[in-house]
């Protein structure tokens, strides 16, 4: 059964104000999420912080067992964290590297990744190898067999979908590779949670890290880390505190034993039990149903989009999400933005710091739709773009 896209935009205020292409970078968030977060935040103004905490613990709770319904995981393999980014990174920092290790990636790798990843060379003499692309621009599933062949991988890590041009990276066929050769797969998800269907058995990765402000339209400075119960008690966390590891003795601890190792006590508790508002809304919809809606919308525009003179569409991969990115010839992406937000539509600006990847540095307007969105609103922004110099 399809969504009832009616539904979902009475569900979404913004609908109402601005047609937004920009759930790449932060979604419109429905009305049960946002009453959740107010009803907290109120909550703890009327009657303390700790006291609100206690009221709510169900609804803090209900968070594990939501995402865990959504991704397919056990709850006891998942973390609530303040970010994307830093789950990421309590995943990354957590693998003991030894000098002589190898990191293999891709070309289309996040920044933030990537400058973790030379931080990391540089402390324990580790070495970062990029993994080429295939003829269709997305990780070369021959070339990684090759690379986990010649052996000493520590860690695979790729962005599910990359945040600058298109593709949905083959995760599953990566996580197959992996467990075969026993390297640990650490699978960015930040983009793909909330657009695609992401089932962490049927992917085969070790870790995977998402937000919550982006397609599972979640609040912003919220996250989630995802730990294989096999895995988490292998990794050591970067820093711990009296959440994460119990002082059993002066000179004494003891580290939990389940995903929750990589949390801290304190937290945005209203954003936590917004989370699971948002986790539990997606699996309602159905998360096929979801990436079906998204995929047509995104396919829908890139044909327009490739079909007018003067723009050019730089998506690549045989298998394409939502994110939509182009140039309009004689303007500059910047302008092109600014353009479309006069008209009442919202895209961004790609970044052009992906390094590693040869087209990276490209600027490029990035129109990243949901399913909310309609046909009539990817007219408008077409409507809207300036004419090509």
């Amino acid at each position: 059964m399809g969504i009832d896209i009616d539904k979902a935009r009475a569900d979404t205020p913004g609908c109402a104000r601005v047609a937004h292409f920009n759930n790449a970078g932060a979604a419109l968030p429905p009305r049960p999420v946002i009453d959740a977060v107010n009803r907290h935040l109120e909550l703890e103004a009327l009657t303390g912080g700790y006291e609100a905490y206690e009221q709510a613990s169900a609804a803090v709770g209900r968070f594990y067992d939501a995402v865990a319904g959504l991704l397919g995981a056990d709850p006891g393999e998942l973390a609530y964290v303040e970010n994307a980014t830093r789950a990421w990174d309590m995943a990354f920092y957590a693998i003991p590297f030894r000098r002589g290790d190898r990191i293999l990636t891709t070309t289309s790798e996040y920044a933030s990744n990537a400058i973790a990843y030379q931080q990391v060379a540089r402390a324990r003499g580790v070495r970062v190898e990029v993994v080429p692309d295939d003829a269709d621009g997305q990780i070369s599933l021959e070339a990684l067999a090759a690379e986990l062949a010649r052996g000493d991988v520590r860690l695979v890590s790729l962005n599910h979908v990359p945040t600058h041009n298109g593709l949905v990276n083959p995760a599953a066929e990566v996580g197959r590779l992996t467990r075969a050769a026993g390297a640990l797969f650490l699978l960015d998800a930040c983009q793909s949670v909330g657009q695609l269907a992401v089932d962490v058995r049927q992917i085969g990765c070790d870790m995977l890290s998402a937000t919550g402000r982006k397609f599972l339209r979640g609040p912003r400075g919220t996250g989630l880390l995802y730990v294989r119960r096999d895995v988490v008690r292998t990794l050591e966390p970067p820093f711990l505190d009296l959440h994460s590891a119990t002082w059993t003795a002066p000179q004494e601890y003891v580290v939990r034993d389940d995903a929750r190792r990589f949390e801290t006590w304190e937290r945005y508790v209203a954003g936590q039990i917004g989370l699971g508002v948002a986790a539990d809304y997606a699996s309602a919809l159905g998360v096929a149903a979801i990436e079906a809606r998204v995929t047509a919308l995104a396919a829908g525009l890139r044909d327009e989009l490739a079909a007018r003179p003067g723009v050019r569409v730089l998506d690549r991969g045989v298998r394409r999400s939502g994110i939509v990115t182009f140039t309009v010839d004689g303007h500059e992406a910047a302008d092109v933005k600014l353009a479309l937000r006069e008209q009442g539509v919202n895209v961004s600006v790609t970044s052009g710091q992906q390094r590693f990847d040869p087209g990276g540095g490209v600027s490029a307007v990035r129109a990243s739709v949901h399913y909310y969105n309609t046909e009539d609103e990817v007219e408008r922004l077409l409507r809207a773009l300036p004419r090509p110099a």
